[in-house]
């Protein structure tokens, strides 16, 4: 039995975690772990868990309030220690300058596309499983 990963996706809109947890499902593709979802509506709330660790991939909400996930990731990648890779959703196409400033591992736009939204999510798995970052 394989292990599962633990996804972490912050946003203030229960709608737009819910569209993550849709569009991945229980397993975003066949060749990665089954995942668990870890939902974050504070940026204290997501300070918190990553803290305490486990966390396999963070899905980051660019559209959140009062803390975008832009700003979210790069306050992570600046100060936790081995963060895990991070998906960004972003509102527009155009900010995806605005991504490579966060540091983010990957994008994808609002609304949540499943397939896309699978995809980016399984690359990332698929990344931390093979390099172990």
């Amino acid at each position: 039995m394989q292990p599962t990963a633990t996804v972490l996706v912050y946003s203030d809109d229960s709608n737009t975690r819910e569209q993550v947890r849709l569009a991945a499902g229980r397993r975003p593709a066949p060749d990665v772990p089954q995942v668990e979802f870890l939902e974050c509506a504070t940026p204290e709330a997501v300070l918190r868990e990553l803290d305490r660790g486990g966390i396999d991939v963070c899905v980051l909400d660019g559209e959140a309030v009062p803390m975008g996930g832009m700003g979210m990731c790069r306050q992570i990648k600046d100060e936790v220690f081995d963060c895990p890779p991070v998906l960004l959703l972003m509102g527009r196409p155009q900010d995806a300058w605005l991504a490579t400033w966060s540091r983010a591992d990957a994008a994808v736009t609002l609304p949540v596309d499943p397939v896309e939204c699978a995809s980016a999510l399984a690359d990332l798995l698929r990344r931390k499983r093979l390099l172990g970052v």
